[in-house]
């Protein structure tokens, strides 16, 4: 969900980030090495969490949430991922400094290398040009955009400069493979492609400050922290049934989940499939309710106002034939 999880790490109260681990395991009924592979960490990284030798990052426990139905945590501070680098640097370069009485070495031989540098090839590329505006193709508003903007909505995220879309490295690596041509189709552009293999993601990044300016000022995305700002789908999506539908489906495919649900009755196991949509945005969870609402379908809202719940085994069947999916990770969940 700047504001994709992958940068961002979540600091428990003393004690309260072994007491989620544990709870976790005993939640889902696993192992520790079971517990590791299904949050595609080592083992040894999953008793580093347990024993609160290093922070969880953002993402992990948004999972974990997810899987188990457990209440996100209160009382705790999110980071970024290097948020101990700011200080360090400060403290680094005032040693430097107080050292050599100056920062960056030999200034003379900087400035000389960077002119060979630049009359050699720096002054050729057009990306680093002063006032270069690199261009984009401007989408119509459309179905695919609609759903551009659930994904964005969903797992996305938009900083002065950049928009990024984070997800799993394995369970959505196909789903990645969706997004990628998306965005290069919407706004022809080729996105970078990072691989974190600590927090198990891609990130597909677009670096274009006019591509930020109109999605923000045009399509009515918002920069920076998407749960502080209270996000919501954009009035234009809310207009058009297409639109909508689209856009609930790039949601859903990203902050959503396919749930086996299991029960006894007189010792006979039951078990089927329900959806479910998380988010603590109170606007994008009213407007998720209204839509679902709109194609007849009767959705549930959690204890927590954060969860909406699809529960029948026929409106789940009937999403995935109005709305459907194009995850393969959800299609193939619904198939088995």
């Amino acid at each position: 969900m700047a504001e994709t999880f992958k940068f961002k790490r979540i600091f428990f109260p003393k004690g309260q980030q072994k007491r989620f681990i544990i709870r976790t395991k005993k939640k889902l009924g696993l192992t520790w090495n079971e517990l590791a592979k299904t949050l595609n960490i080592s083992a040894r990284n999953l008793n580093d969490w347990k024993n609160e030798k290093i922070s969880m990052s953002l993402y992990a426990v948004r999972i974990i949430c997810k899987k188990t139905n457990i209440k996100f945590p209160d009382n705790i501070k999110i980071k970024d991922k290097f948020w101990y680098a700011e200080k360090g640097a400060k403290l680094g370069g005032l040693a430097v400094y107080k050292k050599y009485g100056i920062i960056g070495g030999n200034q003379e031989i900087r400035k000389k290398k960077w002119r060979e540098w630049w009359e050699k090839s720096g002054k050729f590329n057009l990306n680093l040009l002063p006032n270069k505006t690199l261009p984009f193709k401007t989408p119509r508003k459309s179905n695919k955009l609609a759903e551009f903007i659930g994904i964005m909505l969903g797992d996305g995220g938009i900083s002065q400069y950049q928009i990024t879309v984070t997800l799993h490295d394995k369970d959505d690596l196909e789903y990645s493979k969706f997004v990628l041509k998306l965005m290069k189709k919407l706004f022809r552009i080729n996105p970078s492609v990072y691989h974190d293999e600590k927090d198990s993601v891609n990130t597909l990044v677009i670096s274009r400050s006019i591509l930020v300016k109109f999605l923000t000022d045009e399509i009515g995305l918002k920069i920076g922290n998407k749960i502080k700002q209270q996000v919501d789908i954009p009035g234009w999506i809310k207009k058009n049934k297409k639109f909508e539908i689209a856009c609930l489906r790039g949601l859903m495919d990203t902050d959503g989940c396919l749930v086996l649900h299991k029960y006894k009755v007189k010792n006979k196991e039951y078990r089927y499939k329900k959806l479910e949509f998380c988010s603590a945005s109170k606007p994008l969870i009213k407007s998720i309710i209204e839509i679902l609402k709109k194609f007849d379908f009767r959705p549930r809202l959690s204890h927590n106002s954060k969860n909406v719940w699809i529960d029948s085994k026929s409106e789940v069947e009937r999403y995935f034939k109005i709305i459907d999916s194009n995850n393969p990770k959800h299609k193939n969940r619904f198939l088995r």
